[in-house]
């Protein structure tokens, strides 16, 4: 009885243990946006995520269609040793105005190759990205990865509003306001908090000399009295031995 229930057990943990392995990697093994989530209006360092879920091939190319329905004005890739990088550029529909200049073309199409991910690896493509729209709350991208074994696949599908999972799903940049309803832009803080630390440091350097005169001028009083004292102490003695120097007389 013991040894049957110990094979059921076996069994149960085996084939758990097999349905797990089977279904984690294709949960987790798509093209995806890193961080996946960015402030409106602002610009952000993204990284497309490119995994390789293939065991007998390897990713050699990969392509990133930019969302067409939010033009983005800048789009610069960061290098990334062994691969090469091309930005492709598509006129506009309308015009956009971006920091009071209009934009009549604008980056779409993203394309890597010369690398390889091999088998069980991963590689990230950072991105800088901006002014990211104000009246979005996501970016979807289009993305198609190629193996060195000519095998293409296409992450395009849009995940649903109800949150069901996909199988091929696009990558997606999640868009919330920023601080004041808008738009985050680091540079625009760092230089924010620059004037500010210099603006701290040079009251702190106001306050310490400011600190410091007070304390000259209380050591100077000090001085001055204790030498006050001194020179009428000498004068007592000296009249008391004068008076002294008198009587003997």
């Amino acid at each position: 009885m013991q040894r049957t229930r110990l094979a059921a057990l076996t069994l149960v943990a085996a084939a758990t243990a097999t349905v797990l392995a089977a279904t984690a990697p294709t949960a987790s093994a798509h093209v995806s946006i890193d961080p996946a989530e960015a402030s409106q209006g602002g610009y952000s360092t993204i990284g497309v995520k490119v995994p390789n879920e293939r065991d007998d091939a390897s990713t050699i190319r990969l392509e990133l269609h930019l969302d067409p329905e939010h033009p983005l004005a800048s789009v610069m890739p960061q290098p990334v040793p062994g691969w090469e990088v091309t930005v492709e550029t598509a006129p506009l529909d309308e015009p956009i105005e971006v920091h009071g200049s209009p934009l009549t073309e604008a980056p779409s199409v993203i394309t890597w190759t010369g690398g390889e991910i091999g088998p069980g690896e991963f590689q990230e493509f950072p991105l800088s990205v901006g002014p990211l729209p104000e009246d979005a709350d996501q970016l979807v991208f289009d993305a198609v990865q190629t193996y060195d074994n000519d095998e293409i696949v296409r992450w395009i599908e849009e995940p649903g509003a109800d949150g069901a999972e996909v199988e091929s799903p696009s990558p997606v940049l999640t868009l919330v306001p920023g601080e004041g309803g808008h738009g985050h832009d680091d540079e625009a803080d760092d230089a924010a908090n620059g004037e500010d630390a210099e603006a701290a440091a040079s009251d702190t350097h106001g306050e310490a000399a400011a600190a410091s005169d007070e304390d000259s001028a209380d050591t100077m009083a000090r001085v001055l009295g204790v030498a006050g004292i001194v020179v009428g102490l000498a004068g007592v003695a000296f009249g008391v031995l004068a008076g002294r120097r008198r009587t003997g007389a």
